[in-house]
């Protein structure tokens, strides 16, 4: 891939001592009524205090609280063992964890670590973490007979259409408001909304080393994979399902780590599915700490918000990752970029190459500046300059090569801000079948070449307010009742070349609208 100058680095491995204990020697009932946790984690620490080692949880129902993992440990969950975390709210310890970039009073993780070396979860079995005791639903992903058995469940429905387990977890977020805004740092004076401060299936927090190889994660009460200002981490043969209506139900949350190996796993889930992080606003961009040197390869996703995703909170910045050989089936949208105006952050070096995508709902490929994080934003806004500072994004050097996609809203979609252009995108080897072509707002240095479109809607390509921008050997189909090539708008588009367009004559057309200078615009 021409200039993507992206060297992988592969992540370290961890170093487990060869001996072995099972949790059945600790008094532990794989019946799925006798609670675990006390057994469970005896077995984990003995073996830590002996030096590591595997602890194997072998086929059956084992029923569980919050387990802490430890150094030199390797949790080993055999084919037929199903783990399912307790669903009562008390038996989760409020501990300082890292969510949405900020560091906060989070329920303890039901698989969770903080400052361990050489950690491993394996095997064929499945972790549970029990997410329908906490996670609010909308009514609008449900259906008619799914919300009426929800309601008769219990809960609280609020003004907004959505159902929340318990009144503390409705008032959950004004409280915790209220809180932070008194600067509290105390546990105790958030006890009273502990069901609103749903945990991530498995939490890492400062770790190294940690690898997670052939065990199903599902079922989270929120996020369910999220590793945080870690480094040396592999997912290897890991499949992560959470309902498609899950409320923050990300598959792999990647945040502020380094030397990072997503490969051979399979995702279906209620948010966006493998997502890169690094902070947000102004705390993780005083944390400074970038997601970078990742790799991801030979991945399935099916239902998520996003296939491969970067942002919205990006603030310490994301650089030098690699996404390869992947199949989007489903998503609602397939690689996809996002953040907004306040974040801050660079996102630079992106490659990626080989990535296959079905029945996308939304579009194959989405670079959203103006994402806020609610239902229904992202909206391209008027064209307001703002005064480029810390806050302002930026997006760049960014290449994307071999796709192909059949069936999406549009090929590719860029929504830049004024201010700040999307800058140095190639997007090369494609072939989309799709509603619309490209559209591009605010990029400069684009490349688009030997692309394939086949869109419903015309035009094949809409440039807005956009410079440098080269058009090679593009081909298609537009809409039957006026096949345009290229249209051109806004005063601010400049130096726009589109070279041996491999259509016919009568497919060349190109409108410029009255404020775009026809000069700028050049078809050979």
């Amino acid at each position: 891939m021409s200039n993507k100058a992206i060297a992988e680095n592969p992540a370290e491995l961890p170093a487990i001592p060869d001996r072995s204990v099972a949790v059945t020697e600790y008094g532990a009932v794989g019946n799925g009524i006798h609670d675990n946790t006390e057994s469970i984690q005896r077995a984990i620490d003995e073996s830590a205090s002996a030096g590591g080692g595997r602890v194997v949880i072998p086929p059956g129902i084992w029923l569980t609280g919050p387990l802490t993992l430890k150094s030199r440990i390797e949790l080993h969950a055999e084919a037929g063992a199903l783990v399912v975390f307790s669903k009562r709210y008390t038996d989760y310890p409020l501990v300082m964890s890292c969510y949405e970039g900020r560091q906060m009073f989070r329920c303890q993780a039901p698989l969770d670590g903080d400052g361990l070396e050489d950690v491993a979860i394996t095997g064929g079995g499945v972790f549970d973490g029990g997410g329908e005791a906490w996670r609010p639903a909308k009514k609008m992903k449900l259906t008619e007979k799914q919300w009426n058995e929800l309601v008769r469940s219990g809960g609280v429905v609020d003004e907004h259409g959505i159902w929340w387990p318990t009144q503390a977890a409705k008032d959950g977020a004004e409280t915790v408001a209220r809180l932070e805004r008194t600067g509290s740092k105390d546990a105790k004076d958030y006890e009273s909304v502990r069901e609103f401060l749903r945990p991530c299936l498995l939490s890492l927090r400062r770790c190294k080393r940690i690898l997670l190889d052939g065990p199903t994660f599902q079922n989270s009460a929120s996020w369910c994979l999220h590793p945080w200002a870690s480094e040396h981490i592999t997912f290897r043969n890991v499949t992560v399902r959470n309902p498609w209506y899950a409320q923050n139900g990300d598959g792999l949350d990647i945040d502020s780590c380094k030397f990072v190996t997503v490969e051979h796993c399979y995702f279906d889930v209620g948010d966006d599915a493998i997502c890169l992080k690094s902070g947000k606003d102004e705390a993780g961009r005083l944390l400074g700490m970038p997601s970078e040197h990742i790799t991801v390869r030979h991945c399935t996703v099916y239902h998520g918000h996003g296939g491969i995703v970067v942002g919205s909170e990006m603030s310490g910045g994301v650089k030098n990752v690699h996404v390869s050989d992947c199949t989007f089936i489903g998503t609602d949208i397939g690689i996809r970029f996002k953040s907004c105006r306040g974040r801050g952050g660079v996102v630079e070096q992106i490659a990626i190459e080989r990535i296959r995508m079905k029945d996308i709902a939304g579009d194959a490929i989405s670079f959203n500046l103006y994402y806020e994080g609610k239902s229904g934003s992202g909206k391209y806004g008027e064209e307001i300059f703002v005064p480029v500072t810390v806050e302002t994004p930026e997006f760049r050097n960014i290449h994307i090569e071999d796709i192909v996609c059949d069936g999406a809203q549009a090929a590719l979609l860029v929504n830049g801000l004024p201010e700040m252009p999307v800058s140095g995108l190639s997007l090369k080897r494609a072939v989309f079948s799709c509603k619309e072509g490209i559209v591009c707002r605010n990029g400069q240095h684009v490349i688009i070449e030997d692309v394939e479109l086949h869109v419903q809607d015309e035009p094949i390509v809409t440039l807005h307010q956009s410079r440098s921008v080269r058009l090679v050997n593009l081909s298609g189909t537009g809409s039957p009742d006026e096949d345009r090539l290229l249209v051109v708008t806004g005063g601010k588009s400049a130096d726009i070349k589109c070279l041996s367009p491999a259509t016919p004559p009568s497919h060349r057309k190109v409108a410029i609208s009255e404020d775009a200078n026809p000069e700028e615009v050049v078809v050979l």
